[in-house]
């Protein structure tokens, strides 16, 4: 089988329980490390599935990779290869298919719960899952784009997931892991003190006392959502 290709776009913000995820099923990855300035595939023959990760930049900045990413996203979507986007990724995803991506009326910043949408499409991805917690950050938004099918959505930010046949598309994180949530706390101790105001921003210290209590449900639904993404992989 050809590699899954992750795009990661910050040091601190990579594959998470993605990871191990897939190497518990033998299902073997590639990193492309955008941070570290890797260029981005010209074409995706090479690879059985796309993973685009989250990032502290927009996707409207002038940055010479994205446009090299979105049309990376429409190639895939065009050949039937599954993408799967988390927070920045999806919202690559949502630009590259007709949607728009602009500020949320709120930063969401931590634990937050998201609702299920009722329906086929959902239950085939979610399974029996109706609500969970998820880890949010964020400061924009996506519309959702031709053909896809909402799937979940939240207190403070509608539109939270969404997907078009096997291509998934997450504005929240499900990848985190206990790490990953101490590292982001650190690297945003200065993000997070200077949105306090936002009824939807944690401060770091819930952020990680709640994190052993979230992360086993996280973890469910992430199991869940990546077995039915993978089962769309191209061989």
């Amino acid at each position: 089988m050809n590699p899954v290709a992750i795009f990661r776009h910050a040091a601190f913000e990579g594959p998470g329980y993605l990871a191990g995820f897939l190497d518990a099923r033998k299902i073997p990855w590639q990193l492309i490390a955008i941070d570290a300035g890797e260029a981005v595939p010209t074409d995706v023959s090479g690879y059985s599935g796309l993973v685009f990760m989250g990032g502290p930049m927009s996707v409207n900045d002038d940055l010479p990779w994205i446009a090299e990413e979105l049309n990376l996203i429409r190639e895939a979507v065009a050949s039937n290869v599954p993408v799967l986007g988390h927070c920045l990724g999806a919202q690559l995803m949502s630009k590259a298919l007709g949607g728009e991506v602009s500020k949320n009326p709120v930063k969401e910043i931590g634990w937050g719960e998201v609702a299920v949408a009722d329906g086929e499409a959902a239950r085939r991805w979610f399974g029996k899952v109706k609500r969970f917690d998820a880890f949010h950050w964020h400061g924009e938004t996506f519309t959702l784009p031709p053909g896809a099918v909402h799937l979940l959505s939240g207190e403070y930010c509608r539109n939270q997931g969404y997907a078009i046949g096997s291509h998934l598309a997450l504005q929240c994180h499900i990848e985190m892991t206990g790490e990953m949530v101490d590292d982001w706390s650190d690297a945003g101790e200065a993000e997070i003190k200077a949105s306090l105001s936002s009824p939807a921003v944690q401060s770091a210290k819930i952020m990680r006392q709640q994190a052993s209590l979230k992360l086993p449900q996280l973890n469910h639904v992430a199991e869940q959502l990546y077995t039915q993404w993978i089962s769309g992989l191209r061989g």
